[in-house]
């Protein structure tokens, strides 16, 4: 299957309810070069997704199976930071805080709005939101 279709197929994928999906580089049989599409999803949205795989790959099989997630407790505050206001998700573990990070889109936003760059506008903004967290 062309890689372009990749370009099309996971945004589809993820707006239809997909909560990740990924390649993987594998060898198939007879040792051809091959790549195995991952789709993360709840369980209500799997026949849906398949639909949508089935309909836009070259695929004639999907399988499938559960899997367990842990995650960390996440609360999110809002910021106000010397670049405006921004959402900090932050991590905690049985109560701890453990890790934080501004937003992704809201960090872009910024980033060209002031024209600096990505890295710098989370380096600055974790570091104003460590301020708050830890004062």
């Amino acid at each position: 299957m062309s890689g372009e279709i990749y370009s099309y197929l996971f945004p589809k994928l993820l707006k239809a309810g997909a909560k990740d999906v990924y390649l993987t580089n594998i060898m198939m049989k007879k040792n051809r070069p091959g790549q195995k599409l991952t789709v993360l999803t709840a369980a209500d949205k799997r026949k849906e997704l398949e639909e949508i795989i089935y309909r836009e790959t070259t695929t004639l099989g999907i399988r499938h199976r559960e899997v367990e997630r842990s995650c960390l407790e996440r609360r999110y505050f809002d910021l106000n930071s010397s670049l405006g206001k921004v959402t900090i998700k932050a991590g905690y573990y049985e109560g701890e805080l453990i890790k934080y990070s501004p937003e992704y889109e809201e960090c872009q936003e910024i980033a060209e709005r002031e024209n600096i760059g990505l890295q710098k506008v989370y380096d600055l903004l974790k570091k104003e939101a460590a301020e708050k967290l830890f004062a």
